[in-house]
């Protein structure tokens, strides 16, 4: 064998983990979109804690313990945690707001149609609000597409997600704004507007597991 087809031979494995390497990460970044740093929690506060209080802190409210199963990758926070003023828009364009929800446990999810992973998950958002939806109660699912909201209200028809708010920031700024490093982000957000809990990416929402976080959310004593 010449010297040149060994050099070949030899670089051959080599050229195909790189092709292979680059193709995982190219699939990776249909899942999960990165568009800025995030340590899942706010400058000063302690972190959260996964299942099996993975975190430094310990979990210690009404979610504490009920990060299992689908709900595994929930991050409970040790204590609420106060968010920026987040601003969107409703239906027909009109302007809303995180206070707009006060009184209600929000699960809110930040989604994007050319999101994969999001038109998975969005039938089991549904389904949650279907189950649970009400004066206590709401899936509050934001697209942050841009170029208006009739691509995103199709994409809801499209995965039978007939009982979710179209809600949209055309803006883009609430991914940043909630320190974001996945899509689709859920937080879960108590009656006094603070995050108790966050899944990056998607989740059975549907689940008896993801119900019963919600249900122990609803039924917690407000503060």
């Amino acid at each position: 064998m010449s010297k040149r087809k060994k050099r070949d031979s030899a670089a051959s494995p080599a050229i195909y983990l790189v092709a292979a390497l680059v193709a995982a990460i190219a699939g990776f970044g249909t899942v999960y979109v990165s568009f800025a740093p995030s340590d899942n929690g706010w400058p000063g506060e302690p972190e959260a804690s996964g299942a099996g209080g993975g975190g430094q802190g310990t979990a210690t409210g009404p979610l504490a313990g009920l990060n299992k199963g689908p709900m595994a990758a929930l991050l409970v926070r040790p204590k609420p945690l106060d968010l920026p003023g987040l601003a969107f828009d409703g239906k027909d364009g009109k302007p809303k707001s995180l206070a707009d929800f006060s009184g209600k446990i929000v699960l809110l999810n930040i989604w994007a149609t050319w999101c994969v992973p999001c038109r998975e998950e969005m039938p089991a958002l549904d389904r949650l609000e279907t189950k649970l939806g009400g004066k206590d109660f709401e899936v509050v699912a934001i697209n942050i597409d841009k170029g208006g909201p009739d691509k995103a209200a199709s994409f809801l028809t499209e995965t039978g997600a007939t009982h979710l708010q179209l809600y949209t920031d055309p803006s883009g700024r609430l991914f940043s704004m909630l320190k974001a490093v996945g899509m689709p982000t859920t937080l879960i957000i108590d009656r006094n507007g603070k995050e108790i809990a966050r899944l990056i990416g998607p989740a059975d929402w549907a689940s008896p597991e993801a119900v019963a976080v919600i249900e122990a959310a609803i039924a917690a004593p407000a503060p």
